[in-house]
């Protein structure tokens, strides 16, 4: 009995069935069977089928004799499953890479609830991603498991049957089946949810939802969009028979947004059919907006804390909610509330008005605010074209990192040596306002696009980032460029892209190499990252193999006990706990925030096996918002920390996947765990320059259980990982002494290209100081304004 069976229901999709196969017989989880059920499909998809059959044992291509719709292919491959649990694909859309993995891990994390609730992205034809609107409902909160009572903003969600996994035999045991026609996925969701005694979820995009450019079934016009009526029907006959009419008030409301989400879409419903639709969707309504009884008072669920008092109140409450995951812009809480009036009413001149209005008011103000960025960046690049005429100011050095993020990374590091060690300099930083707290006193914040910045990118001297600089900035005579990076690249990068457009998707080359060839110096942490930039962004510049600036504080004196201790207690840090910082790094094939381990989970099988460990969980700078939900027991957020050193500094070991953060992490000396899941996937996808698996920093995990049996039994600091630790070391850490910063601002502020060649020092042993390097004589350094 495999752990999972997939079914695919095929018509008219020879294009991608060969694709959407092979993303689920592709996964590193492997105890799957796929159940591909070819729905008498007048294309090759019955070939398409058969050939990845004879290809791979796993999968099942079942041929029925005549065209029964999706809802009965489904069926047919129902009747063939024998998985614990039941997935379904359509067969146009794909599986992430990992995602059978990620849902096996949460299943046994949460005792293999009745049904798993996972989430998707929308992937269109011309390349663009999205990830589902209403992420933010599947946060992994307490209770991990619970019933639909508890979560009932969960009906907001798209209602598909392919966005969760369902236990086999509580599919079989509540009846489950798909019915005819258009919308089946409608009377299977409802009462599969509603019948689920333990329900989880899982916030991970696992499904790629493919927003066909034409052919799609639902996408056009056709009589049979009217199935909705019937399908409605059936879930409301499902709550009489169950005795679940007190969640009528709520599905009411789901079903008008359905309903009214059908009828805006201009290409469903045929234009002689669109008054018998909206009669039906106010019979609709009108049989199924209350509950019998005391109407209004029926003691429906309440989805976050709203309290309807009636049907048309919940609509209120929901619909600005639900609309969205129906594909209705919902317009605000009155729009709502008038369209479920309308559809009362059965006034559809009226609905049809509102609509055009909402839409003609969207356009509008699409347009109205396009124009005025547009104005306000023609403004501000005349203003920089302006500035372009005046003289260069020798003192001004201008700093960025990360697209604007604040004071961080090498550029920080070099921007602090600069007031110290160069005479009349005047450092200004570039920073969003959001960030704008983090830049030290003495350091002129320039707002991003503001005049003044304008005016700082236009006159420098000298500019410094981690990241380019925006196109439109000119490379002037006289101007000194400064690419810091922002860490040793173990993926591909630049140039290197090209052969990994997944990675480097709508990557204007043309474009970026321009902005490279502005660049004087380019800084390398060792010889790998010297070869790897000179392949990835070929131009002419100097290399400056001086080690990475932002590594000073990580290979000089580390702080003492007392300040170690002040900062773990900062930071919330128990007394006595071993603190792991947990740093993932972003998936190019992977949509939005989905980190590869569950800290929460690590965090309690960390507690069964008698750890006294915390988890600093540090997402990418990708995705640095704000978390959804307090993080769970043994989970520390440190997303928002402003230093990524000073995590480094209070932990005791890292876990991290593919981040750039081991390379400076081995500088510590402390102990380093690879979380390699994903390594195939993500080497695929994004191209990488070595092994990391095979050269690796210390001891490497594939799963969640082998990284906290490493944790839990101190593998990861025993004397084979400390050697690996070593070896890492030696290859990449050759010039980290503690005084990269100091090298880079003699050679390019001030000067000083004569001083002796660092190629072959070594890093000190952790923690040890390193000797100082003499400091220039001149007078006090003055800051500008």
């Amino acid at each position: 009995m495999p752990r999972f069976s997939v079914i695919v229901p095929a018509y008219r999709v020879q294009a991608y069935l060969d694709e959407c196969l092979e993303s689920v017989l592709s996964q590193s989880f492997t105890d799957v069977e796929v159940i591909a059920v070819d729905d008498c499909s007048p294309d090759l998809c019955g070939e398409v089928a058969d050939d990845a059959a004879a290809r791979d044992p796993r999968l099942t291509a079942v041929h029925l004799t005549a065209n029964v719709g999706l809802g009965r292919a489904r069926n047919a491959g129902l009747d063939r499953a024998t998985g614990d649990y039941v997935l379904f694909l359509d067969g146009d859309d794909t599986l992430a890479p990992g995602a059978l993995q990620a849902v096996a891990d949460r299943l046994d994390a949460t005792a293999d609830p009745d049904v798993l609730v996972y989430d998707y992205a929308r992937t269109y034809w011309h390349g663009r991603h999205t990830r589902n609107v209403r992420a933010d409902l599947l946060a992994e909160r307490e209770p991990q498991v619970f019933r639909l009572e508890e979560r009932p903003e969960l009906l907001r969600l798209l209602t598909v049957v392919w966005n969760k996994a369902y236990r086999r035999d509580f599919v079989t045991a509540q009846g489950l089946s798909f019915p005819p026609g258009y919308y089946e996925d409608t009377p299977w969701t409802y009462p599969a949810l509603l019948s689920a005694r333990r329900i989880a979820v899982l916030d991970r995009v696992c499904v790629h939802y493919r927003q066909r450019r034409s052919g799609n079934i639902l996408g056009t016009p056709s009589e049979q969009h009217l199935d909705v009526f019937e399908q409605y029907d059936r879930v409301f006959a499902f709550l009489t028979a169950r005795r679940l009419e007190r969640w009528r008030p709520v599905l009411s409301v789901r079903m008008v947004d359905h309903l009214t989400a059908i009828f805006n879409k201009g290409g469903r419903v045929p234009r002689h059919k669109r008054a018998e639709f909206f009669r039906r969707a106010r019979a609709q309504y009108l049989r199924y907006a209350r509950s019998p009884g005391a109407p209004g008072a029926s003691g429906a669920p309440r989805a976050s804390g709203a309290a309807p008092a009636s049907a048309a109140a919940a609509g209120a409450a929901a619909g600005s909610a639900s609309g969205a995951a129906v594909g209705v812009r919902a317009g605000g809480g009155v729009r709502v509330r008038t369209r479920h009036l309308l559809v009362r009413l059965g006034t559809r001149r009226a609905f049809q008005l509102l609509g055009a209005e909402a839409r003609l008011l969207a356009r509008a103000h699409d347009r109205t605010a396009r124009a005025a960025r547009r104005a306000r960046a023609g403004c501000g690049r005349l203003y920089y074209r302006l500035q372009l005429r005046l003289p260069l100011d020798p003192h001004l050095a201008v700093f960025a990192a990360y697209w604007y993020r604040g004071y961080s990374c090498n550029p920080a590091a070099l921007e602090a040596a600069a007031r110290e060690l160069v005479p009349g300099l005047a450092t200004a930083w570039i920073a969003r306002p959001a960030y704008a707290h983090t830049v030290p006193p003495g350091v002129r914040v320039l707002r991003p696009g503001s005049r003044a910045c304008h005016r700082a990118l236009a006159r420098a001297t000298y500019l410094v980032n981690n990241v380019n600089f925006p196109q439109h900035v000119v490379k002037r005579r006289g101007q000194i460029h400064v690419q810091t990076h922002h860490g040793t690249p173990l993926k591909k990068m630049g140039l290197d892209l090209a052969d990994h457009p997944a990675a480097a998707a709508g990557m204007d080359f043309e474009a970026l190499m321009t902005r490279v060839d502005r660049w004087d110096y380019s800084l390398s942490a060792n010889r790998h990252s010297t070869l790897a930039w000179s392949r990835a962004y070929p131009a002419d510049h100097t290399t400056l193999e001086y080690g990475y600036p932002r590594n000073d504080a990580l290979a000089g004196a580390p702080p003492g006990p007392a300040a170690r201790a002040r900062l773990r207690a900062r930071l919330g840090i128990p007394e006595g706990a071993t603190a792991v910082l947990y740093a993932p790094t972003h998936r190019d094939y992977l949509p939005g925030h989905v980190p590869p381990l569950d800290p929460g989970a690590l965090a309690r099988a960390l507690r069964e096996r008698g750890a006294h460990v915390v988890l600093l969980a540090r997402a990418h700078y990708f995705h640095d918002a704000a978390p959804a939900a307090a993080p769970p027991a043994g989970v520390l957020d440190v997303t928002a920390h402003p230093s990524l050193t000073e995590l480094c500094l209070a932990s005791d070991a890292l876990l991290t996947d593919y981040s750039s953060v081991m390379f400076d992490y081995a500088l510590l000396g402390r102990p380093i765990v690879l979380h390699a899941a994903d390594w195939e996937a993500y080497r695929l996808a994004r191209g990488t320059y070595f092994d990391v698996t095979a050269e690796p920093p210390g001891l490497v995990c594939r799963t969640a259980d082998e990284v906290a049996d490493a944790l839990a039994s101190g593998a990861h600091a025993a004397p084979a990982a400390a050697a690996l630790l070593a070896a890492f070391r030696r290859r990449f850490c050759p010039y980290d002494d503690g005084h990269a910063a100091e090298r880079v601002v003699r050679h390019v502020f001030l000067g000083q290209v004569d001083r002796p060649p660092v190629s072959g020092r070594r890093p000190p042993p952790a923690g040890a100081a390193a000797r100082a390097l003499p400091r220039p004589a001149g007078s006090a350094v003055t800051h500008g304004e």
